[in-house]
């Protein structure tokens, strides 16, 4: 019989790309692994205490199509646990029963210990630690991050600065331009407020306020973000959530912004309800 003297060449040339093909596939086949329903308390991301975080794993999950919310908890960047947030994970769970939720704390900026950003530098902390877990955990290296106040100010930090792998960032009430919000307050207590955080007035470190802040980051590339505001917010006024809204329209982001006319610094019941609807949407609609 006579060979045809391509072979050989062929051969070279097939036989490595099979092997490729072949070792992607069973790669693929490995990766995608159903996970059982499991909550974890108190997962340490750092040496510090206050640097855990607890994760609530759905059922039936795997690391193709699981994907991970990540919640921020508020307190001035001073107070505040992640137990404050428990309330929430029910109703996360029920309308997006495809995520994974983690819920993290960071250490507190008090009596002029772990200044910003230790807040910023944590929340970044804990974030690579959840994807670096991705496989072993059971979830994708899709991220969506919610943050209340000024754990809302931190997720829309992480998430401009630092987009990589977040999908959809969703901000309650948070503070977006540091240096807008100290030179116009709503009350006095703000700018001193601020000040006691960073160590600094946007005077003597303007850079730092600049740095600190969301809107400083927003470009074409951001993420899709959602805005939730009350119009009564003794705290965070309404001219941040404005600010930010502008700013992505004028990038051509993604965005939607909620107005809860009668709401304050944070609301429960039907506008509540009306919240969890409205980050469901817009999940869907810009996670794919």
């Amino acid at each position: 019989m006579k060979l045809n003297p391509s072979y050989p060449l062929l051969t070279r040339i097939l036989l490595p790309i099979l092997v490729v093909v072949f070792s992607i596939s069973c790669e693929k086949s490995k990766t995608i692994v159903d996970f059982d329903a499991e909550t974890k308390i108190n997962v340490a991301y750092g040496d510090d205490p206050k640097q855990t975080l607890d994760l609530y794993l759905p059922d039936n999950r795997n690391q193709l199509s699981t994907k991970l919310i990540v919640l921020i908890h508020g307190g001035g960047w001073s107070d505040g646990d992640k137990n404050d947030l428990n309330g929430l994970i029910p109703s996360l769970q029920n309308r997006l029963p495809e995520y994974a939720i983690a819920n993290i704390n960071y250490r507190l900026a008090r009596n002029g210990q772990n200044l910003f950003p230790t807040q910023e530098n944590d929340v970044k902390k804990a974030v690579d630690y959840l994807l670096n877990h991705a496989n072993d955990l059971g979830y994708s290296k899709k991220l969506v991050l919610i943050g209340l106040s000024a754990g809302a100010h931190l997720a829309l930090l992480e998430a401009y600065k630092y987009p990589g792998n977040i999908e959809a960032v969703v901000s309650f009430f948070g503070p977006t331009d540091l240096i807008a919000l100290y030179n116009n307050p709503p009350g006095p207590y703000i700018p001193q407020m601020l000040q006691a955080v960073t160590g600094a007035t946007p005077t003597s470190n303007a850079s730092l306020y600049m740095q600190s802040s969301p809107t400083t980051f927003v470009n074409s590339r951001s993420v899709a973000t959602l805005i939730l505001q009350g119009g009564k917010d003794p705290l965070v006024p309404v001219s941040q959530a404005e600010l930010l809204k502008s700013k992505l329209d004028a990038n051509h982001v993604a965005a939607a912004y909620v107005f809860y006319p009668n709401e304050a610094h944070g609301w429960t019941g039907t506008s509540l309800e009306d919240s969890f609807n409205q980050i469901k949407i817009f999940l869907n609609a810009n996670v794919n």
